[in-house]
């Protein structure tokens, strides 16, 4: 059966044709575009299935929004994507959308050793609730029960629930953030435009000295990266502490979703920013935010957590899904 697989996020899609004979998933066709660079999904899949000329009998696109009734506005992009106009697309009786972290979670049985990095062993339970928790352009957050056969994702948004601060200087950027959006969700401070809120935070209300060098990478690319670049390299105290402080609002976050679900499976950090900061989060910052939950945090030091290296994850876990439709 060849299956149409896709992973849409706020700064890239990625789509891929597999063959799913047997019992596993071979990749046969896989191209990435620039999210921000089309006008719709149909855009993007349209070119996609003209370009290869081939034609899939299932399909499944995980997308970085909230899935209801088989549409979605997705938050960080302008579009509305709708399940019923991509089947008519794609001449199918149906096309199946989830939640990106969804498609996160259908993807974890299929990695490997090598697509790991562990933060913390724990004590895992095969049984237990799994987490999901990505920072990238924006923060997905997912569980995935245990059915007795195989973990079954939910579908969540927590990245948007309210951002609660543990310390003075959190309260600070609580408020400081508060005076230009209102409410503050978590997603505000833990992702990638959470680590430029962070920053201009430090920078302007902290008056904290920016590196010239660091403004006009800013300036001239992501900033985001021009930030996580300098504080690894240790070029600029500025950005150590934005990273510092991101990291363990990081740590606390997943933590929170860890006690939420009682993800006694294990906490999985996904997304493109934790890949990149590897080194920092095996630091103690992120662990002693994970774990320091009072009088549960025993629990929190029994739990596995790791980082997923391989950024196919989502789109092996569409396909996996579009599998058992």
């Amino acid at each position: 059966m060849l299956i149409l697989a896709g992973d849409i996020g706020g700064t890239s899609t990625r789509l891929a044709y597999f063959d799913s004979a047997g019992d596993g998933l071979t990749p046969l066709i896989e191209k990435r575009f620039s999210s921000r660079e089309a006008g719709s999904l149909e855009e993007i899949v349209s070119r996609f299935i003209a370009e290869e000329g081939l034609t899939a009998e299932r399909a499944c696109f995980g997308i970085a929004g909230p899935i209801l009734q088989g549409r979605v506005r997705t938050p960080n992009l302008p579009w509305s994507v709708d399940a019923v106009e991509l089947a008519r697309l794609l001449k199918m009786p149906a096309v199946e959308l989830i939640n990106d972290l969804e498609a996160n979670a259908f993807g974890i049985d299929l990695l490997g050793a090598d697509d790991l990095v562990v933060l913390n062993r724990g004590v895992p339970d095969p049984a237990g609730t799994i987490a999901v928790v990505s920072a990238g352009t924006g923060l997905g957050e997912a569980l995935a029960y245990w059915d007795g056969s195989a973990h079954r994702p939910l579908r969540s948004e927590g990245g948007h629930a309210d951002f609660a601060p543990r310390t003075g200087l959190e309260t600070e950027l609580l408020l400081f953030l508060r005076a230009e959006h209102g409410r503050v969700s978590t997603e505000r401070v833990v992702s990638g435009p959470g680590l430029r809120n962070i920053y201009r935070f430090l920078r302007d209300s902290r008056h904290i000295a920016e590196s010239p060098a660091v403004a006009v990478a800013m300036q001239q690319g992501d900033p985001s990266a021009a930030i996580s670049r300098a504080a690894l390299a240790g070029e600029c105290p500025l950005c150590e502490q934005t990273l510092d402080i991101f990291v363990s609002l990081y740590g606390a976050e997943a933590g929170n979703v860890a006690l939420r679900g009682l993800a006694t499976g294990g906490v999985y950090l996904g997304g493109g920013i934790a890949p990149k900061i590897i080194e920092r989060l095996k630091g103690p910052g992120f662990m002693l935010a994970f774990t320091a939950k009072g009088r549960l945090s025993p629990l929190l030091e029994n739990i596995p957590v790791r980082v997923i290296l391989n950024d196919r994850t989502a789109l092996l876990g569409a396909a996996r899904r579009a599998t058992s439709v």
